[in-house]
């Protein structure tokens, strides 16, 4: 159940480990790592820690940064606020009766952070020497965020609209919101790179710390906030003295805010902040070395073609078909049966305590040689919880009184959704351990950013793939109106125009739930001990050859 994206991001962001010095972050950069190039990044390294005139300089510590290390802070809580507007749409949708092939459809917006992977060697390698490597992405992608949330906010009440007859710009929304999500994705790529060199050699550590918390800071602004201040019940009962049908602010407000936000920001950046040879304190900078935009692409390809990185991958992308229903659809069916979108959001508030301290305390039975242990036993426990959601959706309707729902419902949910993070947590933390430990160490970046990609896809195209089965599955009957029926929504409106009235006999979330644990099973049994035996692999089965 997606409650909220910032804990489990359905858009295939997921949280980045920190960034050990001389790799790269996330992936997205590329560095060249042949000895020689290695011997001369440690010489400036070293020579980075002296004057020209040979004297030690002076160690700033984090007190001489703040000023890098809250740039990085707040680019990334912009990048967050698209991330999370994305991700409040499903949810405003629902509440407009949109079908599930709609949401699926929109679902698309998600899949730019899984696939950044394949343009951000051109990010790397093209940019305008005089304006800056980073800054040359940058700033146009921030001025065109900025834009687009403008273009929204005058357009956005007009796409929501939902006249008689026609629903919601589902198409316009998706291929705006696509591009929000694409550019925040290269914003992503452009700042990581920069948060290398941005922050002296002690002070980089710092770059992983600004992302996390920035990032879910922005998140959490664009969508558990705005879903609160824009709802007029929220409002009303928590925040007015005086009851108005709507809520403190709109959708085209927000948007409009952070529009200017994004271009009035990005305009100071570009002005104000350099790209220096030198590093602050007259540091030299150590030079980013990276490859062309062709060698990535075949380096990628070559770990690719490798046995033992072929079948992981494979199975990667297959191992959450299982939960796909109660990933991806659980929260929309409690929307649907008239929880407070609202509510649902500020769920995921309690949660960032346990968010904090799962990794923690599952890092210490990952640690050791065979993490994907962890996984497999964790599997048939998220499964089990699948069928637990489907059981919260069918029994949510009773509990519906008419001042909304009690007390101990909210409790139960807030439980139900503790015991799917613990089980996500256990299968994510497990997988990146294992990531870690059989990447190739002499091109370790490129090759945890190849998994961590291919593990997003596996979760993306199966939620998808859940959202559009619904519709077909459902089966509906026209009461009231004898000879018609409800199979479109055409013949929908033709029953109701008869008098009638569609009532559904048979929920596709229901049959899909069943289905995706007897998939996920099925996956378990036959395909998790194959999982596990990878861990019996030699060191060499994971080892890049390249050139050969």
């Amino acid at each position: 159940m997606e409650l909220s994206d910032s804990v489990t991001h359905k858009n295939g962001r997921q949280r980045k480990p920190a960034v050990p010095q001389g790799d790269m972050s996330d992936g997205n950069r590329v560095r060249n790592t042949t000895p020689d190039l290695e011997e001369e990044g440690e010489a400036l390294l070293r020579g980075s820690d002296t004057e020209n005139n040979g004297q030690p300089s002076v160690q700033p510590g984090i007190r001489g940064e703040l000023g890098n290390v809250s740039l990085l802070l707040f680019l990334y809580v912009l990048q967050g606020i698209p991330l999370g507007l994305a991700g409040s749409i499903p949810l405003i949708l629902q509440s407009k009766n949109v079908s599930y092939k709609d949401q699926a459809f929109f679902s698309f917006v998600f899949w730019p952070f899984s696939l950044k992977l394949l343009w951000a060697p051109l990010v790397d390698a093209l940019y305008l020497t005089w304006f800056g490597r980073r800054k040359s992405w940058l700033v146009p992608t921030q001025y065109l965020l900025g834009l687009f949330m403008l273009y929204l906010s005058v357009t956005v009440d007009t796409l929501l609209k939902s006249d008689e007859g026609q629903g919601p710009d589902v198409i316009t929304l998706t291929a705006v919101f696509f591009m929000l999500a694409f550019l925040a994705a290269t914003q992503d790529i452009a700042v990581d790179g920069w948060a290398l060199t941005m922050l002296s050699r002690e002070n980089v550590g710092y770059a992983s710390t600004c992302n996390s918390v920035g990032q879910t800071a922005g998140y959490f602004l664009g969508n558990v906030l705005f879903l609160a201040l824009e709802s007029a019940d929220f409002c009303n009962k928590y925040l007015r003295a005086e009851p108005k049908e709507t809520g403190i602010v709109t959708l085209s407000d927000f948007l409009f805010f952070w529009g200017v936000v994004f271009l009035v920001s990005t305009t100071l950046v570009a002005i104000m902040k350099k790209e220096n040879a030198r590093g602050q304190h007259g540091r030299k900078k150590v030079r980013e070395e990276t490859q062309s935009v062709m060698e990535t692409y075949k380096l990628l390809l070559s770990i690719i073609k490798m046995p033992a990185v072929f079948t992981f991958c494979s199975l990667l992308l297959t191992a959450k078909m299982g939960f796909s229903a109660a990933d991806a659809v659980t929260g929309l069916k409690l929307v649907e049966a008239g929880v407070p979108k609202e509510q649902l959001a500020l769920l995921a508030v309690p949660m960032v305590p346990l968010q904090v301290l799962l990794p923690l305390i599952i890092s210490k039975y990952t640690a050791g040689p065979r993490p994907l242990d962890v996984f497999y036993k964790a599997f048939p426990f998220r499964l089990l919880i699948g069928l637990g959601y489907a059981v919260l959706v069918w029994w949510t309707p009773s509990l519906k009184q008419e001042g909304g729902f009690p007390l101990y419902y909210y409790t139960i949910v807030l439980f139900s959704y503790a015991l799917h993070q613990v089980a996500l947590y256990s299968m994510y933390v497990a997988c990146m351990a294992f990531h870690a430990k059989v990447s190739d160490p002499v091109i370790g970046g490129t090759y945890m950013t190849l998994l961590n990609t291919v593990t997003n896809l596996g979760g993306n195209w199966p939620s998808t793939l859940a959202l559009w089965m619904v519709d077909p599955l459902t089966s509906k009957e026209c009461q009231g109106a004898a000879g018609q029926k409800c199979g479109s929504p055409e013949e929908t409106g033709l029953c109701v125009k008869e008098g009638g009235v569609c009532v559904t006999s048979l929920d596709g979330y229901y049959v899909e739930s069943v289905v995706c644990v007897l998939i996920g099973l099925t996956w378990w049994v036959w395909l998790g001990n194959r999982m596990r035996r990878l861990q019996d692999q030699s060191p060499a089965a994971w080892r890049c050859r390249i050139g050969q």
